[in-house]
């Protein structure tokens, strides 16, 4: 029979949706938690313990205490290693993003994106965002952004249910995630019968912003026809606005000085070759590193997201339920970006100074062009997914449950400008010797810049009297991310035996497009920073595209280091338009224009060519199988449950791209330092592959004693290849620098990672909402995908700028090693009795065989990434209709990925780590009355900084400033 969800106490409704271990167990458990929270609210306010349920003195509390009790009674019933979040009620999760909710549990971390200081993503057990699954309802959802991941800043938190993260396997649900398994559940119509609204209305403002602005959301549901048939639909406006402040350095590539280079030579000249033969002071031969640019800009960021939901629900007998649902998504991104940056080449560097790893501490660079950037971006991100789920008990021992989904994501559907560049400055006649110097650790100090300003006068660093227009760069990217699926199983039940079975389809198809001003070389219209700088390219900037400087005094709270004294502020989108008045100069002279740049082409506008390399379309099909038998008995008296189930599951895989190779590559008639690469004609290439895995699990429960839980899990797990890592062809850009040629390919025949997986776990619930856990876990990982870089020719074409053939660093994928990653979760949960006040507090200690060794300068990138330790610590009081939560996260330093910003190293892909970070958050409410109450937060309390650095810690790479948020509103709910 299928439950109205009346009737029924929590300990049943969670043995059903939990040990029934059907293809839906994900979505039960992450239904039966808000079920649960419903029936409490029906008993009365949430300010203090409700009645008692029957005979068996349960009492049921809403709010912080009512939302840990559920999460923790899930996790005791579970029959693998699972966590749960739960919300305190309708309309009222505890974070306003769900990474943020996520980070709380034992092994989660979150990674947040730089410029909006939003966490858009986790990291479970050390595995990052394409090692996790994400699931809406049990089903996969598409995303555009070209990864296996979602950004969770794209996932509104406020009318979700519960997360729940599965950090062992069900068979029946999936085994696509060495990491996890996330199912973010949302609620029914007839999980609630009758009538319920609940609103939501608050204001936030960043401290660096300074503006207020909204989020809204309501939720309405209602059931009919003697709660047989139901609806429920909630739509959400949010807002956030963030000015962020940068310094980075973009590459911090590997290399080989000549002696002439470093400080106090004695050679008269100083001209760096390979040439081994040559007067050793000449030869390369000292490895070292070096700053590809160097800079820092100001980003103000308008994030709005919209989130609309409508579900029916249908009951016609007591036997078949079916649910028809359809989600959305809107989030448009729109940021303004001014700074500055500067081009540096290992060679043309002087009076080096390195330390002991080769980082150079200071040196100079004569004849220097200084750029002054701005950027505007704007993206729209659309998901929309519709499913149709049917239920039907065919008797009392077999049931039947059949899913369908249709989810399609787009990126920039209307076919905006992404990304409008602008590059104006001086150099060549009256570039400075400048320099950088390094005085600490990314940690706590950025580079400084030193002997900078025109003519190498600080005191003209923003000389406007000078500057001219530079390169001109504009990037429309358009993706598209569809997914069909389908599912199958029944589930035989008798006695204490639990049979699952069924089948699943999966269909996925990926297209990537991209167009910009590289593939016409309309980038370099006007480039060559005007007559100033003593070069036939370029126009002076007039005056009134100005809009003021912006001071660097306290740029970075925390971080010393020595930056010039302002900023430009300009616009992209106005230096475009000034640029595009000058009229076409096809129709007549121009000063300043480069007419060698475009065979004619353009007429004065700023029009992106499709960027034909970056075409990709990628379609993976995959059918499953699964079998899963459940077995309840006792040991020695002791409750005992073992499940063991296998998935077979098989991937065809077809790729399709455009090859073209490099002809010839010629330089640029106005600036030296740029190159435009020319191709042969262009040829479609497509590939297929195919591969099929065998994944068993096998779960152990003893109930040792009545509070203390022992488990055992083993199960074959897989992460497939992010679609966009399976490009059949090699991409090389149009426009190149000199001395930093690259070229990115894909691998169509990449295999999946698999990953052999082992928990040990004991669990104490010593007394009501409270208990101590220690889970022991290890993954042996095989099929590790590594991008390896190496420097090469293609095609032999010669690089103008030596007369030798063009050495390319070329970046490509394969499946390489093997290696082992251990840890141990502690998790503690403790409750004061009846005060009100109470904590959680976790640690995740993680290891492996395959760290990063930096001084290997031989290896082609490869290491165990995502690993670091964390620690939370939430504290709270919940009583008196008063909440208030204190929340603490830390996280160790960690490899992020190998690969910077610009990758043209000499010693393979370069790594980028994240440095040790900690942030404070604070939440509070009080409610008025039974429907009513205000609410207050403040994310990142102590002004925490977000930090990157390379190889070595003193090679900083990037560091943010993102600030503080403040949030007040009001909830309603009826």
């Amino acid at each position: 029979m299928i439950s109205n969800h009346t009737g029924r106490t929590l300990s049943s409704r969670l043995r059903h949706g939990l040990f029934t271990a059907s293809a839906t167990g994900v979505l039960a458990l992450a239904l039966t938690a808000p079920a649960y929270a419903q029936e409490a609210e029906s008993g009365g306010s949430n300010t203090a313990p409700q009645a008692r349920e029957g005979d068996q003195g349960v009492i049921i509390v809403t709010g912080i205490r009512g939302s840990l009790q559920r999460n923790l009674d899930a996790k005791r019933e579970a029959p693998g290693v699972v966590d749960v979040i739960s919300s305190e009620e309708i309309g009222k999760f505890p974070d306003s993003n769900v990474a943020a909710s996520l980070q709380r549990l034992p092994g989660v971390s979150i990674q947040r994106d730089g410029p909006r200081g939003e966490a858009n993503g986790v990291t479970i057990r050390g595995f990052g965002g394409d090692f996790n699954e994400t699931l809406v309802d049990g089903r996969r959802l598409s995303t555009a952004t070209g990864g296996r991941s979602i950004d969770f800043s794209t996932v509104g938190s406020d009318f979700i249910g519960s997360l729940a993260v599965y950090k062992t396997p069900d068979v029946a649900v999936g085994s696509n995630s060495i990491g996890a398994t996330i199912d973010i559940a949302y609620p029914k119509p007839l999980d609630r019968p009758g009538f319920h609204m609940a609103a939501s209305a608050s204001g936030s403002v960043q401290n660096y912003a300074k503006k207020v602005v909204p989020s809204v959301g309501l939720l309405i549901s209602d059931t009919f026809a003697d709660n047989t048939f139901g609806i429920l639909a909630d739509v959400i406006y949010t807002r956030h606005d963030t000015r962020t402040n940068n310094v980075y350095v973009h590459g911090f590539p590997g290399g080989l000085y000549a002696p002439c280079q470093l400080q106090g030579s004695t050679a008269t000249v100083c001209n760096p070759t390979s040439d081994t033969t040559a007067d050793p002071s000449q030869v390369k031969s000292i490895v070292g590193f070096f700053e590809q640019q160097y800079g820092a800009q100001q980003t103000y960021t308008k994030d709005e997201r919209i989130d609309g939901r409508i579900a029916l629900q249908w009951q016609p007998s007591d036997d078949i339920l079916l649910t028809l649902d359809d989600n959305y998504t809107e989030q448009r991104i729109n940021s303004s970006t001014f700074g500055f940056g500067i081009w540096f080449n290992q060679g043309s560097l002087r009076n080096v100074v390195l330390d002991d790893n080769g980082v150079p501490l200071d040196f100079t660079q004569a004849g220097s062009q200084t750029d002054f950037t701005a950027e505007r971006a704007s993206n729209l991100r659309r998901t929309n997914q519709t499913g149709l789920n049917v239920k039907w008990n065919v008797s009392s021992n077999f049931e039947v449950e059949a899913d369908g989904s249709f989810s399609k994501s787009w990126l920039n559907p209307d076919g905006r400008i992404s990304s409008r560049g602008a590059d104006i400055g001086y150099g060549f006649g009256i570039g400075p010797t400048l320099g950088i110097a390094i005085d600490g650790n990314s940690s706590g100090a950025f580079p400084s810049l030193h002997d900078y300003g025109a003519e190498g006068d600080p005191s003209r660093w923003a000389d406007t009297s000078v500057i001219g227009s530079h390169v001109t760069v504009n990037i429309a990217n358009k993706n598209t991310d569809t997914i069909k699926q389908a599912r199958l199983s029944g589930k035989w039940t008798q006695d204490d035996l639990t049979l699952t079975f069924g089948g699943t389809y999966l269909d996925d198809t990926f297209k990537f497009r991209s167009a910009n001003t590289f593939g016409n070389n309309f980038w370099q219209a006007y480039s060559g920073y005007g007559p100033a700088s003593g070069t036939s390219g370029g126009v002076a900037i007039p005056l009134d595209l100005y809009n003021g400087m912006v001071g660097t005094g306290g740029f970075i709270p925390g971080f010393d280091g020595m930056l010039p004294p302002t900023l430009i502020n300009f616009n992209a989108i106005d230096y475009q338009n000034f640029l595009t008045s000058l009229g076409n100069p096809q129709a007549g002279n121009i000063p300043g224009y480069n007419y060698g740049c475009c065979n004619g082409d353009f007429t004065g506008t700023f029009d992106v060519a499709n960027d034909v390399g970056s075409y990709r379309n990628i379609n993976e099909k995959t059918w499953s199988l699964f079998l899963k038998a459940r077995f309840e008995t006792e040991l020695a008296g002791m409750p005992f449950t073992f499940t063991a189930g296998m998935r077979q599951e098989t991937t065809h895989l077809s790729s399709s791209g455009i090859g073209r190779l490099p002809l010839s590559i010629t330089p640029s008639t106005t600036d030296p330092t740029l190159l435009t690469v020319n191709f042969g004609p262009v040829q479609p290439v497509t590939t297929k592959s195919n591969y099929s895995y065998f994944l068993p699990a096998v779960d152990v429960k003893l109930e040792v004693m009545p509070d203390l839980v022992l488990r055992f899990d083993a199960s074959r797990t897989l992460t497939r290849p992010t679609l966009n890592l399976l490009t059949p062809v090699l991409n090389i850009g149009t426009g190149q620098r000199i001395g930093a040629l690259t070229a990115d390919g894909g691998n169509p025949n990449l295999k999946p990672f698999l990953s052999d997986n082992f928990d040990l776990a004991a669990e104490w619930y010593y007394q009501r909402n409270s208990y101590l856990a220690v889970n022991l876990f290890l993954k042996n990982v095989s099929n590790f995908i590594v991008q390896g870089t190496q420097r090469q020719t293609i095609n032999d074409v010669v690089d103008p700028s030596t007369g030798q053939p063009a050495q390319f660093t070329v970046s490509q994928r394969l499946n390489g090693p093997d290696a082992t990653v251990r840890g141990i979760e502690l998790a503690l949960q403790h409750t004061f009795g009846d005060s009100g006040f109470g904590f959680v507090a976790n640690a995740t200690f993680v290891d492996t065989n395959k760290p990063y060794d930096r001084s290997d300068i031989s290896q082609s990138g490869f290491a165990v990434t995502g690993l670091a330790n964390s620690a939370n610590f939430v504290g709270f009081f919940d009583k008196y209709g008063f909440e208030f939560r204190a929340a603490l996260n830390w996280r160790d330093e960690y490899l992020l990925q190998f690969g910077q910003v610009q990758n043209t190293g000499a010693f393979g892909a370069e790594p980028t780590f994240v440095n040790a970070s900690t942030q404070i958050d604070l939440s509070t409410s009080y409610q008025i009355t039974e429907g009513l109450n205000v609410f207050g937060e403040i994310l990142n309390l102590t002004n925490e900084t977000q930090s990157t650095h390379g190889r070595y810690k003193n090679q900083l790479l990037d560091v943010y400033g993102y600030g503080r948020r403040f949030t007040a509103g009001v909830r309603y709910r009826f």
